[in-house]
């Protein structure tokens, strides 16, 4: 089990449904959710920033993260995360959950290392299975 995801998403739905699931599964002891990637910048700015007083908060270990979000959207996440300014964080695995089926979307996000999978909404039991598995290896 994992100590802290960030679900990154602007459907209240999807990161509702996110949660419920992830609960369920016993995937994670929390679930943080943020509705874009400016929301998940200024949250890891924050936990730069403030570390001494941040010191018992978890940086989260894995980061679902949805493609097409308004204001800054997956991709504009990734290319401000990829930043010398993030780089404590560049340990972070990151799962694209998108309900794209554009394979120029899937070939992209093989050029960004932290990116360790493409997967299709909604999450599923089935799918954080398949995740445990992976990040064991």
């Amino acid at each position: 089990m994992l100590d802290q995801i960030l679900c990154i998403d602007d459907d209240p739905i999807t990161l509702m449904l996110c949660k419920k699931v992830i609960s369920k599964a016993l995937f994670s002891k929390d679930t943080i959710a943020l509705k874009n990637g400016e929301e998940a910048i200024n949250y890891f700015r924050d936990l730069r920033d403030n570390k001494e007083k941040n010191a018992s908060i978890l940086k989260p270990q894995l980061i679902f993260l949805d493609l097409n979000m308004p204001v800054m959207g997956g991709w504009e996440f990734l290319d401000y995360f990829t930043k010398e300014e993030f780089a404590e964080f560049n340990t972070i695995k990151v799962i694209i959950l998108s309900s794209t089926i554009d394979p120029d979307d899937l070939e992209k996000s093989k050029t960004y290392p932290m990116v360790i999978d493409f997967l299709p909404k909604p999450i599923s039991k089935l799918m954080l299975e398949y995740l445990t598995n992976k990040l064991e290896k």
